[in-house]
């Protein structure tokens, strides 16, 4: 009986010294349940608070701007609904981007973004040409577009086209569209007066000078007027020189765009030749008319012809008549200048805005429905390969097959705007008898090659 109350003695004591570490570690489980629980709590905190900042940024809405020079077809005789159909797409797909279009017209657009860039209130993005984009880009205001330029991209969009993107390594522009510049006849009209036998109507349809006089003469003698050589402002002046820089073949530039090169006798002789039909009524002095008069004249009948065509015009303007295109009379080969379009991208100092405005290039010009939607509103040719169109009409088959014939691109030089300056005060000077042909080609190459830095 001892022996059992001695063994129940030794148990209670063992027992009792174990209480007071079973209750303390129990008390550090408890301790450590709540931590562990806090810690839960915040790592809760901490993602409901990630998730929500992620959808308020994906609430957030960025607005950019898309100002537009004419280059779409038009809908619906409203200019600028096209551009907002595409706006309005690409919301649909980018609820978090809203884009306001404004649209700008070639005459007083140039001076109006100018002034707004210089006041910093210029658009996020632009369509436009690389003469213009490229300065912007030189002027440090426009946003690299390196990063859109990928393997795939080159891959598929010619060097010549890339090359127009440009200035050194960086990259300003990026391009949707391409298509030749070139001469057009009221068709109808020659058909009239059975005049269209003096076309050639074979293979690149070249014709020389000589040629195109005796048209011009034919057309005279019909009563009707000739094309317009455009003088007042520098709107559509590529057309200008295009057409002087091929009559005997004198360049704009030398090939590798180190110096302007009209000058020579032969492009004095292109002048004095210009000075000539003008005075004997071939040609319309319009030394107080734009790009835009003239091409309107044509498209309303007034005139027979125009310098300046191309597809995309023809969308544009709809005339009510057949056009026949021909290419500047040279007694070689016909050189073309062409034309590139593309957008930019301002650097408004806001990441978000360049994104968004980047992502909108990108839809305009790689979305699966809309790019090529886009391509042939504009009348032009892709200039992406992964691009396709098919248009399937004699005119575009003809425009295609002049794409070889595109000449050196001097739009890049820089200094290019400021060459513009002086460009169509010298056809005016001439045309209206204040300055020789030779004279006024030296003052011009003059001030011209200053302006290449």
């Amino acid at each position: 009986m001892k022996k059992i109350l001695a063994i129940l003695l030794v148990l209670t004591l063992v027992l009792a010294s174990c209480a007071p570490k079973v209750a303390e570690e129990k008390k550090e489980d408890k301790q450590t349940e709540k931590k562990e629980e806090k810690k839960t709590e915040k790592k809760e905190d901490k993602k409901e608070e990630t998730t929500k900042k992620e959808e308020e940024k994906k609430d957030e809405v960025v607005e950019i701007s898309f100002w537009n020079f004419p280059s779409y077809a038009v809908v619906d005789d409203t200019p600028g609904k096209y551009e907002e159909m595409a706006a309005e797409a690409f919301m649909a797909k980018n609820p978090n981007i809203k884009v306001k279009v404004e649209m700008l017209d070639f005459k007083a657009g140039p001076e109006k973004l100018n002034t707004a860039i210089a006041a910093g209130t210029g658009p996020d993005v632009v369509g436009d040409a690389p003469g213009r984009i490229i300065s912007w880009g030189n002027d440090g205001v426009l946003v690299p577009l390196n990063d859109m330029f990928n393997d795939d991209f080159k891959a598929n969009v010619g060097e010549a086209i890339r090359n127009t993107c440009k200035s050194g390594d960086k990259v300003w522009m990026y391009p949707a569209n391409h298509v030749p510049f070139m001469m057009a006849f009221n068709k109808t009209m020659l058909e009239k007066h059975d005049l269209m036998g003096m076309l050639n109507l074979e293979g690149d349809r070249s014709w020389t000078v000589e040629q195109y006089e005796a048209l011009l003469k034919a057309l005279k003698e019909k009563g009707e007027r000739g094309p317009i050589i455009f003088g007042a402002s520098q709107g559509g002046d590529q057309g200008t020189r295009a057409f002087l820089a091929n009559l005997y073949n004198s360049p704009v530039t030398n090939e590798d765009l180190t110096a302007y090169t009209m000058n020579t006798d032969k492009g004095v002789k292109s002048l004095e030749w210009l000075k000539k039909a003008v005075d004997e009524g071939l040609l319309e002095n319009g030394s107080a008319l734009d790009a835009g008069a003239a091409i309107d004249a044509f498209v309303q009948e007034q005139v027979s012809g125009t310098i300046l065509w191309s597809p995309v015009l023809e969308k544009i303007k709809a005339p009510t008549f057949e056009t026949v295109y021909v290419p500047f009379p040279n007694d070689e080969s016909p050189k073309l200048e062409f034309y590139v379009g593309g957008f930019c991208v301002f650097d408004k100092q806001d990441e978000k805005r360049a994104e968004a405005a980047k992502k909108f290039v990108d839809f305009m010009t790689n979305d699966p429905e809309w790019a090529p939607k886009n391509i042939k509103a504009t009348g032009g040719f892709p200039a992406d390969a992964r691009i396709k169109v098919e248009y399937g009409n004699p005119m575009m088959d003809y425009n295609a097959s002049m794409v070889p014939a595109y000449t050196t691109y001097y739009n890049i030089i820089p200094g290019f705007a400021e060459m513009r300056t002086f460009w169509f005060p010298t056809v005016q000077a001439v045309m209206n008898g204040e300055k020789d042909a030779k004279t006024a080609l030296d003052e011009f190459v003059e001030k011209s090659n200053a302006t290449i830095k």
